[in-house]
């Protein structure tokens, strides 16, 4: 029988039997956005305590953790524009996903941004520290490498960008 071992405002650490695991708090989830602005991308990176260093991610963000039942597509709007300043003019749902389905339980809604409009310079609350980058398509394999090399982490959802390079 699963058991919350130690709960925080937003994560719970469950043992059951054989198998711990993490799970999002009080009904918590997450959006993970692709946003695409013509013929360019919209990046984030930002310092990742568990970490230990900054990391190069799509834009993302909690869905319900200051209000709960808040839609994901609403979530993601609000997200995507505190986190990188732009505003989508059309948001779609491309479906639920897990990322580390071994360890946590948490999945995340990843949705398309387009349509997109400069409405401010981003960059998220005081304490994330979010830089945002504007990454033609094209060059994502080389911006990646690029940051890599600077000593930055990459965050594994930035394979979907991949994709096509990777498999030649």
């Amino acid at each position: 029988m699963a058991e919350i071992v130690w709960q925080g405002k937003y994560l719970s650490m469950i043992v059951d039997g054989r198998w711990e695991y993490v799970a999002r708090a009080r009904g918590i989830g997450a959006v993970v956005i692709v946003a695409l602005d013509g013929d360019a991308v919209i990046l984030i990176d930002q310092f990742r305590h568990p970490l230990g260093r900054r990391c190069l991610e799509l834009p993302a963000g909690l869905v319900g953790d200051d209000a709960a039942g808040e839609p994901a597509l609403e979530a993601a709007a609000r997200e995507l524009e505190e986190e990188t300043g732009y505003r989508a003019g059309r948001i779609e749902s491309l479906g639920q996903f897990h990322s580390s389905p071994g360890m946590v339980s948490e999945a995340y809604e990843l949705v398309r941004a387009t349509e997109l409009t400069r409405v401010g310079a981003g960059g998220g609350t005081a304490e994330e520290g979010i830089t945002v980058h504007r990454v033609p398509l094209g060059e994502v394999p080389a911006f990646i490498a690029a940051k890599r090399a600077e000593g930055f982490a990459i965050d594994g959802k930035l394979l979907l960008l991949l994709g096509a390079a990777v498999l030649g």
